[in-house]
């Protein structure tokens, strides 16, 4: 038998504590889960390409921190699959308070969208491609993520058209804005833009600087 070395032992610890976290996220999400379809529409994707990382992880492996973000995101996907974005209940105080017309855990869902996108692609990028860090990596890594959050976009609105085609509003959760999808996108290439210009400067690590 091989023995591991504490490197090695310390660089697995970030993806098994990752997967536990997800494992009991999904199992919450899914035995509460107020319409089964919705929670497979937004925890299933997600799931599954987590899986499919982890499975790679000797091939493709990533960053503690991407691993990190990554657990984040999908555990965010599990609230939304569990309650639906627009209901996520929160406290009454919170929209007295700040005065707020709206649930605003899908414009922040969003946001983690862009920025969780940008990290992953990121660091695949730089370590399976020979694009150093610049502008032309910067451009490329914004752009997918926002492409990401179009094709999102997409992906609901063929959801509603083929399974929910009287509730269409309130599948998606525009809640009664008709710009909604647009400020979604919007929101999550802010979140893909930020994520690459905060992220080189908080976590350091070989070939992680992007911009």
């Amino acid at each position: 038998m091989t023995s591991r070395s504490p490197g090695q032992s310390s660089a697995d610890k970030p993806p098994v504590m990752a997967a536990i976290a997800c494992l009991a996220a999904a199992i919450w999400s899914l035995t509460g889960a107020t319409d089964l379809g919705i929670w497979t529409f937004e925890v299933l994707p997600l799931g599954l390409g987590i899986v499919l990382l982890g499975a790679f992880r000797r091939r493709l492996p990533l960053q503690p921190f991407t691993y990190t973000i990554l657990a984040v995101g999908f555990i965010m996907q599990c609230v939304g699959g569990r309650y639906t974005f627009s209901a996520v209940p929160l406290p009454d105080v919170l929209f007295n308070g700040l005065g707020l017309t709206r649930n605003p855990i899908d414009r922040i869902g969003h946001v983690m969208q862009g920025f969780i996108s940008a990290v992953f692609l990121c660091d695949v990028v730089l370590r399976r491609t020979p694009l150093q860090p610049g502008w032309w990596l910067t451009a490329l890594v914004i752009g997918t993520s926002l492409g990401f959050s179009a094709f999102y976009e997409l992906a609901e609105a063929w959801m509603v058209i083929g399974f929910y085609p009287d509730a269409g509003p309130e599948w998606l959760g525009t809640q009664g804005d008709p710009w909604d999808a647009q400020w979604d996108m919007t929101i999550a290439l802010i979140g893909a833009a930020f994520a690459m210009i905060t992220v080189p400067r908080l976590v350091p690590g070989p070939r992680a600087t992007c911009p």
